[in-house]
């Protein structure tokens, strides 16, 4: 669980940071930190694409699960409601209020995405935390973010984002006799493609929509579900 756990220190780390910063995180930085994190981002998940495409038992699986999971996801508006959710909670007023509702925005931006998700399942199969690292570097400078605007109680999301992928991990490592090279492969081609989308909403150059495309993640589970039981 190393990566899930500098995952956390990193929350904790960039939480007092922050709390430091009475002034706030100068829109500049925060520009070029982010752009940085989607460049990142696009090559990590070009890389898992590509590298696990030579894998592929079904090689319009990846195609398939996008299609499907992207038209099930903008039917039930994931994207959408996530993004309304979070602006009704930015609407918060003073005092406890306020601190309430950054914790449950940073909550959700925190756990909510293909690499927090993804990443500890990838670390407990293969013992990859690359996902949990770039996931980590990218909760580090939100969690400055945050603490520069709601203060040092912002440190309090990061016992919930250890115990949401620590839960991930732990099914993923009783259940790893259960998890196939074959289907693991055709996960991280598609969990890779969301990464990416991730990096580009990160450059600003297109807004994906990537929470719509989150039950693409769930087509290659039940596709390698109805194939073992033929």
């Amino acid at each position: 669980m190393i990566g899930t756990i500098v995952n956390t220190a990193t929350i904790i780390a960039g939480s007092i940071i922050g709390s430091m910063l009475h002034r706030g995180v100068k829109e500049k930085y925060k520009e070029v930190l982010y752009t940085g994190l989607g460049l990142a981002s696009l090559a990590i998940g070009l890389n898992a694409t590509i590298s696990h495409f030579p894998q592929s038992q079904y090689p319009v699986l990846f195609i398939i699960s996008l299609a499907i999971g992207g038209v099930v996801g903008t039917a039930l508006d994931i994207d959408g409601r996530f993004k309304r959710l979070i602006d009704k909670l930015k609407k918060g007023g003073d005092g406890e209020n306020r601190l309430a509702d950054g914790l449950a925005t940073a909550i959700l931006l925190y756990c909510i995405g293909p690499l927090s998700m993804l990443g500890p399942v990838i670390s407990a199969l293969k013992n990859d935390h690359t996902f949990l690292f770039t996931n980590a570097t990218l909760d580090f400078v939100s969690s400055m973010v945050f603490a520069s605007t709601y203060g040092i109680g912002m440190i309090l999301a990061a016992p919930v984002l250890f115990c949401w992928q620590g839960m991930f991990w732990l099914v993923a490592h009783i259940s790893s006799t259960a998890i196939s090279d074959a289907l693991m492969a055709e996960l991280l081609i598609v969990g890779g493609l969301l990464i990416t989308g991730s990096g580009l909403s990160l450059l600003n150059l297109k807004d994906c929509k990537t929470l719509n495309l989150l039950p693409a993640l769930l087509i290659p589970v039940i596709w390698f579900l109805i194939v073992s039981i033929n």
